[in-house]
């Protein structure tokens, strides 16, 4: 329902045999690129503000370009960026363009490794200099080097000022500059220690040039680059001597899967778009390990090393409920089950009047928890049915099994997602006005004053949507009650791993807590929840307490839900509005290797996000309060 910005995807390809084998067997020397364009066509939705890729050819001589990227802002931008490299080609003649030794001689983006990007800006900056790959440029191939990534770092501030009193001056103030230049600074260390080597074994010119192309190890150069690295991240970085590696956070926040056949390999923020790129099943697809990499050096050779020690393992669930694609066969399964989890209060909720209740769901990424839902009320039913013939006590007849038999439960479509709105106009009213026509509903998709509503969503974070649109236009079909479901938990904490949900003042349900306090007198919570958070503002990071979570401990779940109705409920609405909410339980139970759940409970895995948390709420009631 709300739109949340996720911190970006990643493909990566490399080809392990010569050009010349794609060109006899697929037809075109172009294979990596087409597939790169399908792996990154398949998770545009990780990205929508930007797109880039990079290239690197192996073979090409002294004075001839080996690292081409190329970049583009906006929802179009894999189309208009595969359309600029096309644009090289068709200045070749046509008889030259499936000549291999031509492409590799004399066309840009001919090469055998591929790296792409999509972008979601979660820090607020924007432009083409923010898009990736970044490059780093040197006359060394081996010290050239392309990154981009899916990450959110939380302490750029430390790291910053680390390599700047050592000398290094980044270009910008970004975790992903700053990267750069940490692992940039670690691979020219490592070039310089291997041309060292060879001078003491005698080598000279090219040869220590080859020698070092084919010695150098980005273990080495990834160990000691990211291990101060606090916060979520899968790092992809190619050099231009075509070394290529991705590395994992070592709490496992954020995700990546690869392949490998004789023929290529290739990895990416999910598994189902290798699966349909490569026409692989799901078995054969690996998932990058917490702390660990993928490297292959310049000849193709791979190997898996272990960069950290994994640490407190907590997979991102917000990628299971929300962002990834749910054609994964895990997360399919994960969010029917997550459906399935609401069954129960969703019943007390309606006062197990199935009869009187249409089902239905916020289009579209709830809609496979809303199968779900629907598989665990047939299932309730059919073991009331069961009941009910147990009951008559006696063989029943033809109609008494027909009345029982004939009950259903009833879902409908019943929210529509008509247009997305362009936000031009910037006039308050008119701009809601425009906001409460987002989603049209099917009018005569239930009984009037009768039936009860009970529409799922994946996610309730802002409310924004649910108050402008959702409420108000459901109410047009005139149920006695609304039922909005989220099949997540209260979203009560920002997110400091790659989602765009980073202020206090975002989240309703923080919103709800605060109103609580100030209504039940008891704004003491909130004085002294503030000054035990300043008071740690100076201690080391990895003895800091989220004191956040004070600000919700005087008060159930439900208390919290009934606040967020009071809030959310659009005047004139006429049908009374409940909210039930998915428990951290059911989240576990629904997804049970993926237990990060910070933004839900506020256990942050890193010491960064503990940091960051505090100083969110300190901000905010610096800005709102006077103690």
């Amino acid at each position: 329902m709300e739109e949340l910005k996720h911190e970006c995807g990643v493909a990566m390809i490399r080809l392990l045999k010569p050009l010349e084998y794609y060109q006899k067997k697929y037809g075109t020397w172009m294979y990596a690129l087409n597939k790169l364009y399908l792996l990154m066509e398949k998770q545009h939705n990780r990205g929508q503000e930007g797109a880039g890729l990079a290239c690197v050819k192996l073979q090409a001589n002294p004075g001839e370009e080996y690292m081409f990227r190329e970049r583009a802002l906006g929802s179009g931008a894999i189309t208009e960026i595969f359309g600029n490299i096309q644009n090289y080609f068709k200045e070749a003649p046509s008889d030259r363009l499936s000549d291999v030794n031509f492409a590799k001689c004399c066309l840009p983006f001919a090469g055998e490794v591929y790296m792409g990007h999509l972008r979601y800006s979660t820090t607020g900056k924007s432009g083409i200099t923010y898009v990736h790959p970044f490059l780093r440029r040197n006359n060394w191939r081996a010290k050239n080097l392309a990154l981009c990534g899916n990450f959110n770092m939380t302490n750029v501030d430390e790291i910053f000022t680390k390599i700047t009193t050592i000398g290094q001056h980044p270009r910008k103030y970004s975790d992903t500059y700053i990267m750069l230049e940490q692992v940039g600074h670690r691979l020219d260390r490592e070039v310089e220690r291997l041309y060292r080597e060879c001078e003491d074994e005698g080598l000279q010119g090219m040869e220590i040039t080859h020698q070092i192309e084919e010695k150098i190890d980005l273990s080495n150069v990834l160990k000691t680059s990211t291990k101060e690295w606090d916060g979520g991240y899968v790092v992809c970085g190619i050099t231009g001597s075509g070394e290529a590696f991705a590395v994992r956070d070592p709490w496992g926040i954020r995700p990546a899967f690869w392949y490998m056949d004789d023929e290529i390999a290739v990895l990416a923020s999910e598994r189902p778009v290798i699966q349909t790129a490569f026409n692989v099943p799901a078995e054969s697809i690996k998932e990058l390990k917490p702390g660990e990499a993928a490297i292959w050096n310049k000849a193709g050779k791979m190997r898996l090393t272990q960069i950290n020690t994994p640490k407190n393992i907590k997979p991102c669930s917000f990628e299971r409920i929300y962002f990834s694609r749910g054609s994964d066969i895990d997360i399919y399964k994960e969010r029917k089950r997550l459906g399935e989890k609401l069954v129960d209060p969703i019943l007390k909720t309606i006062n197990y009047d199935i009869e009187h209740t249409v089902f239905s769901f916020i289009p579209n990424t709830a809609e496979v928890a809303f199968y779900g839902l629907l598989e665990g009320f047939d299932n309730y039913l059919n073991e009331q049915k069961v009941k009910r013939i147990e009951e008559l006590g006696h063989k029943p007849n033809h109609d008494e099994l027909e009345k029982i038999l004939s009950m259903r439960i009833r879902s409908e479509k019943v929210a529509i997602k008509d247009i997305k709105l362009r936000t031009f106009i910037a006039e308050g009213n008119s701009r809601n006005d425009l906001a409460a026509h987002v989603y049209d509903i099917t009018y005569g998709s239930l009984k009037p004053y009768e039936d009860n509503l009970v529409v799922i969503d994946d996610s309730i974070v802002r409310g924004t949507t649910l108050k402008q649109s959702i409420i108000g236009i459901l109410d047009r079909l005139h149920p006695k009650k609304i039922i909005i479901v989220s099949s997540s938990p209260q979203v009560r904490y920002p997110d400091y791993y790659g989602i765009d949900m980073a202020r206090m003042n975002e989240f309703i349900a923080f919103r709800a807590a605060i109103e609580l306090l100030k209504e039940r007198e008891m704004r003491d919570v909130i004085e002294r929840a503030y000054n035990k958070a300043k008071e740690q503002v100076n201690v080391e990071k990895e003895k800091m307490v989220n004191y956040v979570k004070d600000i919700y401990a005087p008060f159930t779940d439900e208390e919290i839900s009934e606040k967020m109705v009071e809030l959310l409920t659009p005047k004139g609405t006429k049908a009374k509005v409940e909210i039930v909410y998915q428990h951290i339980e059911g989240l576990h139970e629904a997804c049970p290797n993926h237990k990060g759940d910070w933004y839900f409970t506020g256990d942050y895995p890193t010491p960064g996000g503990v940091k960051l948390v505090n100083q969110a709420f300190i901000d905010y009631i610096e800005q709102v309060y006077q103690f």
